[in-house]
């Protein structure tokens, strides 16, 4: 019969990959099904994002968020509530919120909130919890109509409701490969230190090419939903290409190729131009 060692050596890179192993099939027992419907299929959310509690994240994104809208009011960069863009920001954000619940059933209890800066920086976003910012940048350098405006917003909106910056901390949280993983997955104790180290960075947060993929189709849909033409993202996506023709402008920093882009908007139009059809109808009456 042959030696059985019970106790073999074990290398630090074998038992970081043994735990890491752990870990990926823990999660992938909780990966959501993708579920049958009308619109996108960009599949369940990430069970990565499970590993930090959506609770602490959005805390944390609204602390920052209000830090910011102060910083920007000191600086006279705040838009006042009659500004004509952010009322437009904001009725165009009435529209497309409430096609949020079924990507995220959290997004139903979020405070969202928009507002509209004074910056030359070609940016929008949403931070975790439906906190919406635009620069005036955005607006003003590329001319927007409100179609493009709302795939801008719904494409932002989906990194929220995706849980992109959660699911980017989780996975922080899983490839730590520390002392304390296996409690961190296990009982959660340490997970919450992930939100404090990396909270920072959640207005400057750089998503995935994937990720930002994903939000592209998801605010398509969203958009689509709320009566705005899906077919605006791809002369969005130009005129973004043209506002910098060197470099990328920074909302476009980690996004896809442009050609790779707009061929997977393209591809998405048979699921997406039918809702917007659809949102039309009422208006016709």
């Amino acid at each position: 019969m042959p030696t059985v060692y019970l106790h073999s050596p074990v290398t630090r890179s074998s038992f970081r990959s043994c735990i890491f192993a752990l870990v990926w099939a823990f999660v992938a027992l909780g990966v959501e099904p993708a579920m049958a419907r009308e619109g996108v299929d960009v599949g369940g959310n990430s069970a990565f994002s499970k590993l930090v509690p959506a609770e602490e994240i959005e805390q944390s994104a609204a602390q920052q968020y209000a830090q910011m809208l102060a910083k920007a009011d000191q600086q006279r960069a705040l838009a006042g509530k009659e500004h004509p863009q952010l009322q437009r920001l904001r009725a165009i954000a009435r529209r497309i919120i409430p096609y949020a619940n079924e990507w995220n059933p959290r997004a139903k209890n979020w405070q969202w909130e928009v507002n509209l800066i004074g910056s030359k920086q070609i940016n929008a976003f949403c931070m975790p919890g439906g906190k919406i910012a635009f620069y005036t940048g955005i607006l003003d350098t590329l001319k927007l109509t409100d179609d493009e405006v709302a795939m801008v917003m719904g494409h932002e909106i989906a990194h929220a409701l995706r849980e992109h910056a959660r699911e980017r901390m989780g996975k922080t949280a899983a490839t730590g490969l520390g002392a304390n993983l296996l409690s961190q997955v296990l009982g959660l104790g340490q997970v919450g230190q992930t939100v404090t180290q990396y909270g920072a960075q959640l207005l400057t947060l750089k998503f995935s090419r994937e990720d930002e993929s994903e939000a592209d189709l998801v605010g398509l849909e969203l958009a689509a939903r709320a009566g705005y033409d899906p077919r605006a993202g791809i002369s969005l996506w130009r005129k973004m290409s043209a506002a910098n023709k060197n470099a990328p402008p920074q909302w476009l920093s980690t996004h896809p190729a442009g050609e790779t882009r707009i061929a997977d908007m393209e591809a998405a139009m048979p699921q997406v131009v039918p809702l917007y059809n659809k949102a039309q109808k009422p208006s016709t009456k």
